[in-house]
C-alpha cells in the first residue's frame, strides 16, 4: 500500500538539523540509503538533497510498528519520517530523529542494480541504464551541485559584463559549420538539420546587441566512441563586436577561472588554475616543431593528437593558437601576414580541448569566396550572407563545451559523468 503525501510537509532538511533542535518534533523526507537491523534496534539512514539523516527506531521508545516498517525497507525507497530529535555524537550533523509516524510514498521492493552509497561501479553502462538512482551517489551529486555552480556563475560573468542572452534556433535549413557531421530530420515537407552550433545566428546577433551569449544544446553526428565525444552536448557560445582573438581569449580565462572558483567549494575538487594572464600560449607552428623534435611523424596542417600533446608533455591550461587556415570553417579570418594561417586559437587541459574560437570575417565577398573553395552550397546561405550588406562589425567568438570544461575542473575522467542523460553513437536512451 502505497501512503499518500496528504497534507503532511517537510519541515527540515539535513542541513537545518543541529543539536539546538534537541526534543523538537520535526518532519523529515528522502530515500532510504540504508538499513541496519541490530537486535531491539534498527538503525535506517535517509538521504535528502542536501545530505543523510539517521533515524533510530529503538523497541520501548518508538512504537513497534514504526520499526517493523523501518526494518522491511529496502534502499531507495521514498518516505517522510516525523519525529523527535535527540542529540547524538556519533549521527550525521550531531543528531538523530526517534520515529513516531512513517510514510511510505514508495516502497521498492526488489533488489537495485547497486546499492546507492555505492563509492564506483565499473561498468558505466549498468549505471547508465539505471540512471535516475544513479545520480543520488554522492561522486555524482557533487559534480552536478557543481555543474550547476558553474552554469550560475558564468551567466553572471556574462550579464555582469554587459552580454545579452540569446536563444538561437536548434532546427535549421543548412549546414552550420559545413562538413557531414549533422543530424538530419523532417521538418513537415522538408529536411533540416539540428544545429552543430548557433554560429551564424550569433554573428548576425552581434549586429544588433554586440555582445551575446547562449548556453544551449548543440548536435554533432561524429561516430565517436571515446570518454570525451557526445552526439548532445552544452555548449557555452559567445560572441563580441569590435574585438579579435585575443580578446576572445581573454574572456575564455576569465570565464574558465570563474567557473573553478565556483567549483572549488566543492569536496574534493581540487583544480587550480593559473591567474588569467599567466596561462601559456602556444603557436601551432611552435608545437609542430617540438613534436617532430620529439620523434613524431606529422605534416604541416596535420591535427595536434592528444597522444603528441602528451608526448611533449604539455600540462594543464594553455592556448594553441594561430592555427593552419586549411581546416577551419569558412568564417575564420585569415592572418593579414600570412593568408596560409588563421586567427584562431584552442583552448587546451592537458591533452583535452575545451574551447575553440576565432576572428570572424565580415566581408561578404571573402566569406562566400570562402564558401566555394570549401565546396558549399553557397544559395543554402544566402540569408546569411545577406546580413553582411548592413553594417557587420568587426567580430571575434567562441564556443566552451560545458561538459569537457566540467571534467577538467572536477577531474572527471568520462564524459558521460558530466552528462545527466548522456547521448552518443551508441546510446538513445533512457
Amino acid at each position: 500500500m502505497v501512503d499518500e503525501l496528504g497534507k503532511i510537509r517537510r519541515t527540515h532538511l539535513s542541513s537545518s538539523l543541529d543539536p539546538s533542535l534537541d526534543g523538537q518534533r520535526i518532519t523529515v523526507m528522502g530515500w532510504v540509503t540504508a538499513v541496519r537491523v541490530h537486535g531491539s534496534i534498527t538503525f535506517t539512514t535517509i538521504q535528502d538533497r542536501h545530505g543523510p539523516i539517521q533515524i533510530v527506531a529503538k523497541r520501548g521508545v518508538c512504537a513497534d510498528e514504526a520499526r517493523s516498517i523501518l526494518s522491511a525497507l529496502k534502499p531507495h525507497s521514498s518516505i517522510s519520517i516525523s519525529g523527535e530529535v535527540s542529540k547524538s555524537d556519533r549521527a550525521p550533523g550531531g543528531i538523530e530523529i526517534i520515529p513516531h509516524e512513517i510514510r511510505v510514498f514508495s516502497a521498492v521492493t526488489k533488489t537495485p542494480p547497486f546499492e546507492p552509497a555505492a563509492i564506483s561501479i565499473k561498468n558505466i553502462d549498468t549505471r547508465l541504464e539505471s540512471r535516475c538512482i544513479d545520480l543520488r551517489r554522492e561522486p555524482l551529486q557533487h559534480i552536478f551541485r557543481a555543474r550547476s555552480s558553474a552554469l550560475s556563475a558564468v551567466r553572471n560573468y556574462f550579464l555582469d559584463n554587459d552580454f545579452t542572452e540569446i536563444n538561437t534556433p536548434k532546427i535549421i535549413a543548412s549546414a552550420t559549420e559545413g562538413g557531414a557531421a549533422l543530424f538530419s530530420i523532417f521538418y513537415y515537407d522538408k529536411e533540416a538539420f539540428l544545429a552543430q552550433s548557433p554560429q551564424l545566428y550569433k554573428e548576425q546577433l552581434t549586429m544588433s546587441f554586440e555582445r551575446v551569449f547562449e548556453i544551449a544544446s548543440i548536435f554533432r553526428a561524429e561516430p565517436s566512441r571515446t570518454n570525451r565525444h557526445l552526439a548532445e552536448a552544452i555548449s557555452i557560445d559567445l560572441e563580441e563586436a569590435f574585438v579579435d582573438y585575443n580578446d576572445i581569449m581573454e574572456r575564455v580565462a576569465d570565464i574558465v577561472m570563474v567557473a573553478a572558483d565556483a567549483v572549488r567549494q566543492y569536496t574534493g575538487f581540487k583544480f587550480e588554475p593559473p591567474n588569467t594572464d599567466s596561462i601559456p600560449q602556444y603557436t601551432y607552428q611552435e608545437l609542430s616543431e617540438r613534436i617532430k623534435d620529439a620523434g613524431s611523424n606529422m605534416e604541416w596542417g596535420d591535427d595536434l593528437h592528444p597522444s603528441w600533446l602528451r608526448k611533449i608533455r604539455l600540462e594543464g591550461l594553455y592556448f594553441i593558437k594561430d592555427w593552419p587556415m586549411g581546416p577551419k570553417p569558412f568564417y575564420v579570418k585569415t592572418n593579414a601576414e600570412n593568408p596560409d594561417i588563421s586567427e584562431s586559437f584552442d583552448l587546451m587541459y592537458n591533452d583535452l580541448e575545451l574551447s575553440s574560437g576565432s576572428t570572424r570575417i565580415q566581408d561578404r565577398h571573402t566569406l562566400k569566396s570562402n564558401m566555394q573553395k570549401k565546396g558549399m552550397n553557397v544559395d543554402s546561405f544566402e540569408p546569411h550572407l545577406n546580413a553582411f550588406e548592413y553594417g557587420m562589425p568587426p567580430h571575434a567568438g567562441c564556443g566552451i563545451g560545458l561538459e569537457r570544461l566540467m571534467m577538467a575542473l572536477t577531474n572527471t575522467e568520462n564524459i558521460r559523468d558530466a552528462v545527466f542523460y548522456p547521448r552518443d553513437v551508441d546510446r538513445l536512451g533512457p
